[in-house]
């Protein structure tokens, strides 16, 4: 958490708990209770960006695939050159 809260605050980030401080005592951030509910339900792919990151997955694997292309081509050209020189 407290790699966290710094690079949260490096990105101009305000991290949404209210009881989050910093613990002098510890040397470290103290944080209010996490809701697990929320939480769980993210984990589950219902969160807020989870239908945004998937159609971004989607168009990159789609724009993606001449590279995908290009790499066996080419690895077709260099085993058929391999067998040529053997």
């Amino acid at each position: 958490m407290d790699v966290t809260v710094e690079q949260a605050k490096i990105l101009g980030l305000e991290v949404p708990d209210k009881d989050l401080k910093w613990n002098e005592e510890r040397g470290h951030f103290d944080f209010g209770e996490i809701d697990w509910e929320e939480f769980w339900n993210v984990v589950k792919g219902n969160g807020p960006c989870n239908k945004q990151r998937l159609e971004t997955r989607k168009k990159a694997w789609a724009e993606g695939q001449w590279v995908r292309d290009a790499a066996v081509a080419h690895a077709q050209k260099r085993k058929e050159r391999t067998a040529k020189a053997a």
